[in-house]
């Protein structure tokens, strides 16, 4: 059961780069996200009926609205911008980052100790990106320097905010973080979806789009990760990260009729070693001594 929700969680947020990729055009980056999140924090309102939840809410409201900046409202309004310019697939593909610029924030705020392997993973992830928008910068694309570093920057932000949780709300139950911190974000991004909300009509597709993103690909995935979270622990939950490219250029590729490139899989394996690496998944001297990782 737990091998089932692990690979629907991945199915589900490797679409939301497909629905973004719809979605966005019409929206816009800011729109869009403000009508994800608040449809998200809509679908996940009924956990803060209690008044115990109520009560984490209140207490804890200025981490909630840090991580509902740094871990949605930023980093979905960056990836949204990013589809403008590069596919579905690769954007997937570069949300592998995440566990890196995690440990590594990790390491210089929190001075957690990190292995040698753990800094050749690092590298080796960054040497994968490299490898991914390489031959889009050959082509001389427009705006994909931008977009790459959109969605670095996004990630990044995922990673911050993965250690600023871990310390600001440690004791405050998983799904009463989420439901608060979409709510934070819906806050944040609602004046500036009103400023650039766009003067055309928008299609009924990209309303399909966003509605998907908001009510499958936030509120309900947020349900199954932390219900993997409370039932088998963050190390097997966060190994959805090596599952969500393999979907993302998937649909993309199935869907949206995206190129899937030599240097696009040769990227993905490699970032994909990388924050194995990175991330003890893979630990080279146990697999030599005949010991993995746990």
């Amino acid at each position: 059961m737990n091998i089932t929700e692990l690979f629907l969680l991945a199915a589900v947020w490797g679409a939301s780069f497909l629905f973004m990729r719809v979605g966005t055009p019409e929206f816009g980056p800011v729109p869009l996200i403000a009508l994800r999140v608040g449809i998200a924090a809509l679908v996940l309102l009924p956990v803060l009926r209690s008044a115990v939840a109520r009560a984490h809410v209140r207490k804890k409201a200025w981490p909630l609205l840090v991580v509902g900046v740094t871990n949605s409202a930023l980093p979905f309004s960056l990836f949204a911008y990013s589809t403008l310019y590069v596919n579905a697939g690769f954007d997937a593909v570069l949300n592998a980052t995440v566990p890196l610029w995690t440990g590594l924030i990790a390491f210089v705020w929190l001075k957690a100790p990190m292995s040698r392997p753990q800094v050749i993973g690092m590298l080796v992830g960054m040497a994968g990106v490299i490898v991914l928008v390489w031959d889009k910068i050959g082509e001389g694309q427009p705006g994909v320097w931008l977009a790459t570093g959109a969605v670095l920057l996004a990630t990044l932000s995922y990673g911050f905010a993965i250690n600023y949780s871990k310390t600001r709300l440690a004791g405050v139950p998983p799904l009463v973080v989420a439901s608060g911190s979409q709510l934070a974000a819906t806050l944040v991004l609602l004046p500036l979806a009103f400023l650039y909300w766009p003067a055309a009509p928008v299609s009924a597709t990209a309303w399909y789009a966003v509605l998907a993103l908001g009510v499958v690909c936030t509120g309900f995935a947020y349900a199954i990760f932390y219900r993997l979270l409370d039932r088998v622990g963050s190390a097997y939950a966060a190994s959805v990260t090596f599952l969500i490219p393999i979907f993302g250029v998937i649909w993309g590729a199935v869907f949206l009729k995206e190129a899937v490139t030599v240097s696009m899989i040769l990227g993905c394996l490699i970032i994909l070693f990388g924050t194995a690496l990175a991330t003890g998944k893979l630990n080279p001297a146990g697999f030599l001594s005949g010991k993995t990782a746990k």
